[in-house]
């Protein structure tokens, strides 16, 4: 095992900052009031043959909107449907076709224990999650908290439609460093048709839970769940279990692979062979700033990364991003303790070797992800993501004034940032941009959501939303593999 540590952050690597003359807005849309911590996916909804936009939104925390889900024209921008909202809804879509209409239906929640199952053609819910149902159950009772992204999973239940994987957990009224009130997280399989449950555990170390698991099947048919525990300042602990052990109601057999003091495991992981053997490693980095990169066989960890006096909570974004052809790691690190963290670096490892590639330290902290892509056909991939810079107090501090939010681009090979989109007045510290070809021409668009700054309201506060589509003159020569949140698929596998 190879164990790197970055001793002093003093010297941050010098970079070029440029702007993207080749990207124009087709459209954007504006929306009062709402906001959203959702990030963008994308499927054609009203049969035009161009992709259309789904995101989660909502108002403020605890508050009730009529703008919970929302479905983009992606030609237009127009809105085709909106669904309500009891509170936020927070997750990405998952996309399937519950209702065998040749149209991709929506699976999405967040806070107070919301998940519904959409029509894709009209934004009807066709199922709802009830947690009261099950407040007598013995696991399904601590199921009443916050849900986080779903992935599919095998048909277990013989209905012909993939079941879906998701996570129960977290209490935003606990106070950090206070146990009182932190329930243990639960691991559900759900019935991708009527929201029904086929499985569930609770966590094998009691421990709360925030993370999105991630489900693959590995060459020998082996099908294994990665799930995480602990928080922003309590202790857990990343695990692997087999899917077949959660559908017999058990996790008790499931194998600890990292575990981090005083921080947990945030973040969703990611599925990548970095050891060149067909076989999907898992990568994962801990609340903490400890990256660590796990043998998908033998459960072995290949090398680790740790970067003192940092937190994370952001999504990892792979990539080839060196010039030999194994994937490479890019992420954020908030610099300080939440949720007063006062800066953000920005960090390439090498994924075969775990050795840091790349580190600069620009804007503020945010929990948005990056997406990937060879922006200049170099055979070399380019990291995009959204960038707020303003006097970085943390999270809850006073209201931050003259925010400066942009979409940048690094090129790793020139060590330089490039512009694709910058304004000021607005911000984004939730939501993840989105790589695609809408229209089916062969060039990349980019999609992405800012939200209205006011300088009498806190950073974490919505006062309206804005969502664009913007075109470029890359032309798509290789599959987007990374180019949404948690992937272009949304189930953290580098394919």
């Amino acid at each position: 095992m190879k164990i790197h540590y970055l001793a002093v952050l003093l010297c941050i690597l010098s970079t070029s900052c440029s702007e993207h003359k080749e990207v124009m807005s087709i459209w954007q849309k504006s929306l009062p009031r709402v906001g959203s911590q959702s990030s963008p996916m994308a499927a054609d909804l009203n049969g035009d043959d161009i992709l259309d936009i789904i995101i989660g939104a909502g108002e403020n925390e605890y508050e009730k909107s009529a703008q919970g889900i929302l479905a983009f024209d992606g030609s237009t921008g127009e809105i085709i449907w909106q669904a309500p909202c009891k509170d936020q809804i927070f997750n990405s879509p998952t996309l399937v076709d519950i209702n065998s209409d040749n149209t991709s239906d929506i699976i999405i929640g967040g806070r107070s224990s919301q998940l519904l199952g959409l029509d894709g053609k009209s934004g009807k819910r066709v199922w709802e999650y009830d947690p009261t149902t099950y407040s007598s159950h013995p696991i399904l009772k601590y199921a009443n908290k916050n849900f986080y992204n779903s992935v599919l999973v095998p048909d277990s239940n013989g209905d012909g439609l993939e079941d879906i994987l998701i996570s129960n957990g977290g209490n935003h009224e606990v106070f950090p460093h206070v146990s009182k009130g932190r329930e243990v997280g639960v691991l559900l399989v759900l019935d991708s048709k009527t929201g029904g449950v086929i499985a569930a555990d609770t966590m094998p170390d009691g421990g709360e839970t925030y993370m999105s698991p991630i489900y693959v099947e590995q060459k020998n048919g082996s099908k294994h769940i990665v799930f995480g525990t602990g928080g922003e300042t309590f202790s857990g602990s990343l695990y692997i279990a087999r899917l077949e052990d959660l559908l017999d109601n058990n996790l008790s057999k499931s194998k600890e692979i990292a575990t981090e003091t005083s921080h947990g495991f945030i973040s969703p992981p990611v599925f990548a062979d970095v050891t060149d053997d067909n076989i999907f490693d898992v990568i994962a980095i801990s609340h903490g700033g400890t990256m660590s990169a796990i043998n998908g066989e033998s459960l072995e960890t290949i090398w680790q990364y740790a970067i003192p006096a940092t937190e994370s909570s952001n999504g990892l974004a792979i990539g080839n991003f060196t010039e030999d052809h194994i994937p490479d790691v890019f992420t954020f690190v908030s610099k300080g303790k939440w949720p007063w963290n006062t800066g953000s670096y920005q960090i390439m490892l090498n994924g075969h070797t775990g050795e840091l590639e790349y580190i600069d330290s620009v804007g503020c902290p945010r929990i948005s992800s990056p997406v990937v892509y060879d922006l200049n056909g170099d055979d070399i991939d380019e990291v995009i993501f959204s960038l707020d810079s303003f006097d970085c107090q943390g999270f809850t501090s006073l209201p931050p004034k003259n925010i400066l939010s942009s979409l940048v681009s690094i090129d790793f090979q020139k060590r330089a940032i490039t512009h694709i989109d910058r304004k000021g007045g607005i911000k984004n510290v939730f939501s993840t941009p989105l790589l695609s070809d809408l229209d089916g021409d062969g060039y990349l668009d980019i999609v992405h959501a800012n939200f209205h700054h006011s300088e009498n309201l806190g950073l974490l506060i919505f006062d309206g939303m804005y969502i664009s589509r913007m075109i470029t003159h890359t032309k798509i020569v290789k599959p987007i593999r990374w180019g949404s949140y948690m992937g272009s698929n949304g189930d953290g596998i580098f394919r």
